[in-house]
Protein backbone atom coordinates (compact mmCIF):
# COMPACT_ATOMS: atom_id res chain seq x y z
CA UNK A 1 0.00 0.00 0.00
CA UNK A 2 1.24 3.52 -0.56
CA UNK A 3 2.25 6.01 1.75
CA UNK A 4 0.84 9.22 2.01
CA UNK A 5 2.23 12.80 1.75
CA UNK A 6 1.20 15.96 3.10
CA UNK A 7 1.89 19.08 1.23
CA UNK A 8 2.53 22.00 2.63
CA UNK A 9 0.03 24.41 3.20
CA UNK A 10 -0.24 27.91 1.06
CA UNK A 11 1.69 30.66 2.88
CA UNK A 12 -0.09 33.77 4.00
CA UNK A 13 1.86 36.39 1.28
CA UNK A 14 1.06 35.86 -1.96
CA UNK A 15 2.88 33.60 -4.39
CA UNK A 16 4.91 35.25 -7.52
CA UNK A 17 3.97 33.88 -10.79
CA UNK A 18 6.32 31.81 -11.50
CA UNK A 19 4.73 29.38 -8.61
CA UNK A 20 0.92 29.58 -9.46
CA UNK A 21 1.07 26.48 -11.57
CA UNK A 22 2.39 25.35 -8.44
CA UNK A 23 -0.69 25.51 -6.51
CA UNK A 24 -3.39 23.07 -6.06
CA UNK A 25 -7.09 23.41 -4.77
CA UNK A 26 -8.58 20.66 -2.50
CA UNK A 27 -11.54 19.79 -4.75
CA UNK A 28 -13.56 18.53 -1.41
CA UNK A 29 -13.06 21.85 0.58
CA UNK A 30 -11.18 24.18 -1.47
CA UNK A 31 -8.32 24.79 0.64
CA UNK A 32 -5.23 25.55 -1.14
CA UNK A 33 -1.82 24.30 -1.16
CA UNK A 34 1.73 24.45 -2.93
CA UNK A 35 2.34 21.57 -4.90
CA UNK A 36 5.54 19.23 -3.41
CA UNK A 37 7.49 16.28 -5.11
CA UNK A 38 6.40 12.87 -4.15
CA UNK A 39 7.85 9.93 -4.17
CA UNK A 40 6.29 7.14 -6.65
CA UNK A 41 3.35 5.35 -5.62
CA UNK A 42 2.38 8.28 -2.40
CA UNK A 43 -0.49 10.85 -2.77
CA UNK A 44 -0.85 14.05 -1.10
CA UNK A 45 -3.92 14.89 1.26
CA UNK A 46 -5.63 17.73 2.57
CA UNK A 47 -4.74 18.81 5.95
CA UNK A 48 -8.09 20.28 6.46
CA UNK A 49 -10.31 17.01 5.22
CA UNK A 50 -8.02 14.50 4.31
CA UNK A 51 -9.31 14.31 0.83
CA UNK A 52 -6.74 13.29 -1.52
CA UNK A 53 -5.19 15.90 -3.95
CA UNK A 54 -3.01 14.36 -6.25
CA UNK A 55 -0.67 10.91 -6.44
CA UNK A 56 2.78 10.60 -7.81
CA UNK A 57 1.77 9.06 -11.43
CA UNK A 58 4.62 8.94 -13.46
CA UNK A 59 4.32 5.30 -14.42
CA UNK A 60 0.71 5.64 -15.19
CA UNK A 61 1.49 8.99 -18.04
CA UNK A 62 3.80 6.69 -19.88
CA UNK A 63 1.23 4.22 -20.30
CA UNK A 64 -1.48 6.74 -21.46
CA UNK A 65 -1.12 6.86 -24.56
CA UNK A 66 -0.94 3.13 -25.50
CA UNK A 67 -4.40 2.66 -23.00
CA UNK A 68 -5.81 5.79 -25.34
CA UNK A 69 -5.23 3.93 -28.62
CA UNK A 70 -6.05 0.71 -27.18
CA UNK A 71 -9.54 1.91 -25.99
CA UNK A 72 -10.05 3.51 -29.19
CA UNK A 73 -9.26 0.23 -31.31
CA UNK A 74 -11.78 -1.56 -28.90
CA UNK A 75 -14.72 1.39 -28.74
CA UNK A 76 -14.33 0.80 -33.17
CA UNK A 77 -14.43 -2.95 -32.72
CA UNK A 78 -17.11 -2.64 -30.17
CA UNK A 79 -19.61 -0.45 -32.44
CA UNK A 80 -18.83 -2.39 -36.13
CA UNK A 81 -19.64 -6.05 -34.73
CA UNK A 82 -23.04 -7.63 -33.01
CA UNK A 83 -22.88 -7.50 -29.11
CA UNK A 84 -25.14 -10.46 -29.18
CA UNK A 85 -27.20 -13.24 -31.27
CA UNK A 86 -30.22 -14.71 -30.60
CA UNK A 87 -31.42 -18.20 -31.72
CA UNK A 88 -35.33 -18.76 -30.91
CA UNK A 89 -36.66 -21.04 -32.66
CA UNK A 90 -34.61 -20.92 -35.67
CA UNK A 91 -34.76 -17.54 -36.02
CA UNK A 92 -31.13 -15.87 -35.75
CA UNK A 93 -31.11 -12.12 -34.71
CA UNK A 94 -28.31 -10.30 -33.96
CA UNK A 95 -27.55 -6.45 -32.93
CA UNK A 96 -24.96 -3.74 -32.16
CA UNK A 97 -24.71 -0.78 -30.00
CA UNK A 98 -26.53 1.25 -32.90
CA UNK A 99 -29.12 -1.16 -33.67
CA UNK A 100 -29.58 -0.91 -29.87
CA UNK A 101 -30.24 2.68 -29.85
CA UNK A 102 -32.28 2.53 -33.28
CA UNK A 103 -34.48 -0.08 -31.99
CA UNK A 104 -35.18 2.25 -29.17
CA UNK A 105 -36.04 5.44 -31.06
CA UNK A 106 -38.11 3.52 -33.23
CA UNK A 107 -40.11 1.92 -30.31
CA UNK A 108 -41.03 5.97 -29.27
CA UNK A 109 -37.99 5.86 -26.44
CA UNK A 110 -36.23 8.92 -27.88
CA UNK A 111 -35.57 9.86 -24.81
CA UNK A 112 -33.70 6.77 -23.48
CA UNK A 113 -32.07 6.15 -26.69
CA UNK A 114 -30.85 9.60 -26.20
CA UNK A 115 -29.29 8.48 -23.06
CA UNK A 116 -28.11 5.05 -24.29
CA UNK A 117 -26.50 6.94 -27.17
CA UNK A 118 -24.59 9.72 -25.52
CA UNK A 119 -23.85 7.63 -22.42
CA UNK A 120 -22.16 4.71 -24.37
CA UNK A 121 -21.12 5.93 -27.19
CA UNK A 122 -21.04 10.30 -27.72
CA UNK A 123 -19.21 10.89 -24.29
CA UNK A 124 -16.78 8.11 -24.19
CA UNK A 125 -15.35 8.69 -27.61
CA UNK A 126 -15.30 12.39 -27.27
CA UNK A 127 -13.12 12.01 -23.92
CA UNK A 128 -10.77 9.21 -25.93
CA UNK A 129 -9.97 11.34 -29.00
CA UNK A 130 -9.22 14.59 -26.84
CA UNK A 131 -7.45 12.59 -24.44
CA UNK A 132 -5.74 11.40 -27.94
CA UNK A 133 -5.37 15.04 -29.10
CA UNK A 134 -3.86 16.02 -26.01
CA UNK A 135 -1.47 13.32 -25.45
CA UNK A 136 0.00 12.96 -29.13
CA UNK A 137 1.81 16.16 -29.06
CA UNK A 138 2.90 15.67 -25.34
CA UNK A 139 4.80 13.09 -26.64
CA UNK A 140 6.76 15.39 -29.12
CA UNK A 141 7.37 17.55 -26.56
CA UNK A 142 4.96 20.36 -28.15
CA UNK A 143 2.10 22.06 -25.96
CA UNK A 144 -1.51 21.15 -27.52
CA UNK A 145 -3.41 24.30 -28.88
CA UNK A 146 -6.56 24.69 -26.48
CA UNK A 147 -4.83 22.95 -23.31
CA UNK A 148 -6.72 23.70 -20.74
CA UNK A 149 -10.25 24.06 -22.46
CA UNK A 150 -9.60 20.37 -23.20
CA UNK A 151 -8.68 19.14 -20.06
CA UNK A 152 -11.76 21.13 -18.35
CA UNK A 153 -13.50 19.09 -21.41
CA UNK A 154 -12.28 15.87 -20.22
CA UNK A 155 -13.51 16.43 -16.73
CA UNK A 156 -16.78 17.16 -17.75
CA UNK A 157 -17.20 14.47 -20.14
CA UNK A 158 -15.93 11.83 -18.10
CA UNK A 159 -19.04 11.02 -15.63
CA UNK A 160 -21.13 10.40 -18.18
CA UNK A 161 -19.39 7.48 -19.72
CA UNK A 162 -21.42 5.04 -18.34
CA UNK A 163 -19.63 1.93 -20.74
CA UNK A 164 -19.54 0.15 -17.22
CA UNK A 165 -22.98 0.16 -16.76
CA UNK A 166 -24.42 -0.42 -20.18
CA UNK A 167 -22.03 -3.96 -19.51
CA UNK A 168 -23.83 -4.64 -16.48
CA UNK A 169 -27.05 -4.58 -17.76
CA UNK A 170 -26.16 -6.43 -21.34
CA UNK A 171 -24.89 -9.11 -18.55
CA UNK A 172 -28.29 -9.23 -16.68
CA UNK A 173 -30.39 -9.05 -19.47
CA UNK A 174 -28.45 -11.83 -21.36
CA UNK A 175 -29.02 -14.14 -18.16
CA UNK A 176 -32.45 -13.49 -18.10
CA UNK A 177 -32.81 -14.48 -21.65
CA UNK A 178 -31.06 -17.55 -21.54
CA UNK A 179 -34.11 -19.15 -20.55
CA UNK A 180 -36.07 -18.60 -22.85
CA UNK A 181 -33.36 -18.73 -26.34
CA UNK A 182 -30.03 -19.86 -26.82
CA UNK A 183 -27.95 -16.74 -26.29
CA UNK A 184 -24.66 -16.32 -28.57
CA UNK A 185 -22.32 -13.66 -27.14
CA UNK A 186 -20.72 -11.79 -30.22
CA UNK A 187 -17.56 -10.02 -30.80
CA UNK A 188 -18.69 -6.91 -29.50
CA UNK A 189 -19.33 -8.40 -25.79
CA UNK A 190 -15.65 -9.68 -25.45
CA UNK A 191 -14.33 -6.59 -26.81
CA UNK A 192 -16.75 -4.00 -24.65
CA UNK A 193 -15.38 -6.13 -21.62
CA UNK A 194 -11.41 -5.76 -22.46
CA UNK A 195 -12.81 -1.71 -23.19
CA UNK A 196 -14.19 -1.29 -19.57
CA UNK A 197 -10.85 -2.95 -17.91
CA UNK A 198 -8.79 -0.45 -20.18
CA UNK A 199 -11.11 2.34 -19.25
CA UNK A 200 -10.65 1.54 -15.46
CA UNK A 201 -7.11 1.65 -15.86
CA UNK A 202 -7.05 5.25 -18.09
CA UNK A 203 -9.41 7.04 -15.76
CA UNK A 204 -7.69 6.46 -13.23
CA UNK A 205 -5.10 9.20 -14.49
CA UNK A 206 -6.22 12.54 -13.40
CA UNK A 207 -5.86 14.93 -16.71
CA UNK A 208 -5.00 17.61 -14.63
CA UNK A 209 -1.88 16.35 -13.89
CA UNK A 210 -0.91 16.15 -17.60
CA UNK A 211 0.15 20.36 -16.47
CA UNK A 212 3.19 18.79 -14.82
CA UNK A 213 4.58 16.71 -16.89
CA UNK A 214 4.38 19.62 -19.17
CA UNK A 215 6.59 21.52 -16.98
CA UNK A 216 9.47 18.83 -15.98
CA UNK A 217 9.80 18.56 -20.14
CA UNK A 218 9.67 22.19 -21.69
CA UNK A 219 7.30 21.84 -24.95
CA UNK A 220 8.74 23.34 -28.04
Amino acid sequence: MSEASRPEPLRAEPAPPAELSRLVACEYCDAVYQRTELADGERALCLRCGGQLYRESTRAYTRLLPLVVTALILFLVSNAYPIVEMDLKGVRTETTLWGAVQALNADHMALVAMLVFGTTILFPLCEMLMMLYLLVPMARRRMPPGFERIVRGIRQTRPWGMIEVFMIGVLVTLVKLSTMAQVLPGIALWSFGALVVVLAAMLSFDPRDLWQYLEKEPPR
